[in-house]
């Protein structure tokens, strides 16, 4: 959430701000309850007072042996009003606190105007996409041809939006897993971690899922209000919520692979075919702690880390930097990764790597402790895919597709598929 203070003391150039997202601040009932909670507090806290100065004032009436019924009776009459206010200061400051968990972040001054994914801005291009001398079939398709893609069978077994993979195929979704593992592990320093694929209410509303965002979510029915996880970025991040972090541990880099379970509700009609957007998919995950002064060197490096499973891969994609309009309600910037889908001759998203500044860090209390100050303060907070795993699987089936519908294997995952090259139908 936002800093409290720029509510209360910067107001409305807060809502400034947030007017490029095309968010509107409630500034009028914002100040209303900030005027009722300060009220309240003064009220509350000159009750205290006099409710503590009578209390010593009949302990000094009773060493004298004078009547203190009129005492007793102020001192009741101060605890009756006292628990009147602390009530009500109570509900304002849930009213407070509820209308700022619905206020997204202040953008940072590098983000784009503009209102929706039209106006992303363009940063930079790898790779040439193929060029063919057959018409590219979709992985449906394809995967179709190879025997190996079953979505009759998944709708059956639970619904639309769901996948069935076999064989080659299946071998090859656990290789591109591994693989992105081994160079984010290796390469990059993030260590691995293991995660629970459910999570409750509080790891929600930390990383802002909650309550924005409450249709998204599969919510697992029971006594106790869990959730099964839209992407790692909730467990893995909230692994450090209430923690002071120690200088020398900064940056803190996590990665994680997951499966990622998201109702998509407002996405009726969209990418029904395939595996583009599903209920659940597979995500590698990456995550960041760092101090605040590197929060933007680091999204850098976050982005090429992914950036670097694409070229190792031999995907073409473009990065964008997102506009006002498009950003993640926590995030205060994102860059969007788009790889090359030559059935659908165009770029589709296949990671976003995002700056949440102490966004999170504030709702979930995660700190670090400057060695200058000594004193514990918010860390920033980073994340973004590397990759999600059905829609680099997509990509490599149609890249490297041949006229016959088998699918070349890239060099980089043969050793991991077990010396195989090409995925055919004919094979097991």
């Amino acid at each position: 959430m936002l800093d409290p203070r720029l509510i209360r003391n910067e107001l409305a150039q807060t809502a400034r701000l947030l007017k490029r997202r095309g968010f509107e601040l409630d500034c009028k009932q914002l100040e209303q309850l900030e005027s009722e909670r300060k009220s309240l507090q003064v009220t509350t806290e000159q009750l205290q007072n006099e409710r503590n100065t009578t209390s010593k004032a009949i302990g000094q009436a009773k060493a004298k042996g004078e009547d203190v019924a009129p005492l007793l009776a102020a001192v009741a009459d101060f605890g009756a009003q006292l628990k009147q206010n602390e009530t009500r200061l109570a509900a304002v400051q849930q009213q407070l606190n509820d209308l700022l968990m619905a206020i997204p972040n202040t953008l940072h001054d590098s983000v784009p105007d503009g209102r929706d994914e039209s106006d992303n801005e363009e940063v930079r291009r790898w790779g040439t996409p193929r060029a063919f001398d057959f018409e590219p079939l979709d992985h449906v398709d394809l995967g179709d041809r190879l025997s190996m893609m079953d979505f009759e069978t998944a709708t059956k077994l639970t619904g639309s939006r769901f996948v069935v993979m076999s064989g080659a195929l299946a071998k090859l979704h656990r290789a591109l897993t591994q693989f992105m593992l081994n160079v984010h592990t290796k390469e990059h320093g993030y260590r691995e971690v293991y995660v629970p694929y459910i999570v409750n209410s509080e790891s929600l509303k930390g990383t802002g899922q909650l309550p924005k965002f409450a249709e998204d979510q599969f919510a697992i029915g029971g006594e106790q209000e869990y959730y099964l996880i839209p992407t790692a970025e909730v467990p893995v991040t909230n692994m450090m919520r209430g923690n002071i972090i120690d200088a020398q541990r900064l940056p803190t880099k996590f990665v994680a692979h997951t499966p990622c379970f998201r109702s998509e509700a407002g996405s009726y009609g969209k990418d029904t075919r395939g595996m583009i957007r599903q209920h659940q998919f597979e995500k590698v995950e990456m995550v960041q702690f760092v101090k605040p002064e590197s929060s933007y060197e680091a999204l850098e490096q976050l982005t090429r880390n992914a950036e670097t499973i694409l070229q190792k891969l031999e995907l073409p994609y473009r990065v964008l930097n997102l506009c006002a309009g498009d950003v993640g309600f926590s995030a205060a910037k994102t860059y969007d990764i788009e790889v090359w889908l030559p059935a659908q001759n165009c770029y589709r998203e296949i990671s976003s790597c995002s700056n949440y500044e102490d966004f999170q860090a504030r709702r979930m209390k995660i700190r670090w402790r400057n060695p200058d100050s000594k004193k514990p303060e918010l860390v920033h907070t980073l994340n973004g895919s590397g990759l999600a795993v059905g829609r680099t699987l997509v990509a490599i089936m149609e890249n490297y597709q041949n006229e016959d519908g088998s699918v070349r294997v890239p060099k980089a995952l043969q050793h991991t598929m077990g010396g195989v090259k090409v995925l055919a139908a004919d094979m097991p």
